[in-house]
């Protein structure tokens, strides 16, 4: 059975020193249409968009960011039609494990995982939650984990709660920013969903931010425009300062915010083109 902890019952990670590296990782791809990217896009126009995750790795251990999907549930017929029975919605999926594969091509071992985190509980996200032990608990934000116990229909909600049901899974609730480790800090970028949550990873030299689904693309940035998709009506104020906070931490000179779904920002197009 699940287990469901308070952040203060995991920390700290089993972790040493700081973040040396971030290995961009490209899980999947899914059309999505502009307006459900940028609020006011296109409803015609389609985007071939990434699913993207990221491994920190620091001097000892590593935690990885966002999770993709579970190949199995797209790859499975009978699961994949009852899963994904959206409209003009394909989930895609490269040969082997995407994420296994890439990790390994990494360098990285499993076994240093000092645990997991996701943005939000979209079903692009949470693939990786089959491959945690006990002792490498997923983080989330408490709002985000209400959202997914409380959900009337998880289609509705695009989220698997089977996805967060397996004996292995520890689940640490974070509450706002949280530094998670020395130099890897989740903050409150909630509005796409109610517990939406960005990363900020302090590397030698710069600061690397992975806004998740508060801006899928660079657009969302440059031009301060939210997501077009929130859970609820009311979340649309907070997409606008989850965004306004984004592209306020961009415009240092620093700082660099990734963003999530982008099928042309370089992290992402050069781990497309490498393969």
């Amino acid at each position: 059975m699940t287990a469901v902890v308070e952040w203060t019952d995991s920390a700290p990670l089993a972790l040493k020193g700081r973040p040396q590296r971030i290995v961009p990782l490209v899980l999947g791809f899914e059309p999505i249409c502009e307006a459900i990217s940028v609020r006011g896009g296109s409803r015609f126009r389609h985007l071939m968009e990434p699913v993207t995750a990221a491994a920190v790795v620091f001097d000892r251990g590593w935690v990885l960011l966002d999770g993709g999907f579970d190949p199995s549930r797209v790859r499975d017929p009978v699961r994949r039609a009852a899963s994904f029975d959206y409209e003009n919605y394909l989930p895609i999926v490269p040969p082997g494990d995407p994420l296994v594969d890439q990790v390994a091509e990494a360098g990285l071992d499993w076994r240093d995982l000092a645990a997991a985190a996701i943005s939000h509980a979209h079903l692009d996200h949470t693939g990786a939650a089959r491959l945690l032990r006990r002792e490498q608990p997923l983080l989330m934000q408490r709002r985000e984990w209400e959202h997914v116990c409380s959900a009337d229909s998880e289609r509705a909600a695009f989220l698997f709660r089977e996805d967060f049901d397996h004996p292995q899974l520890t689940i640490a609730l974070l509450d706002g920013d949280v530094e998670m480790a020395p130099g890897l800090t989740a903050i409150d970028t909630a509005g796409h969903t109610p517990g939406h949550q960005s990363f900020v990873v302090d590397l030698p030299g710069r600061t690397v931010v992975l806004a998740g689904d508060a801006a899928d693309l660079r657009a969302n940035i440059d031009r301060r425009l939210p997501t077009g998709s929130t859970a609820a009506r009311e979340d649309e104020v907070r997409a606008e300062a989850a965004i306004r906070r984004l592209a306020d931490l961009d415009a240092r000179a620093e700082i660099e915010v990734w963003p999530g779904h982008d099928p042309e920002w370089q992290p992402w197009r050069d781990v497309i083109e490498a393969r």
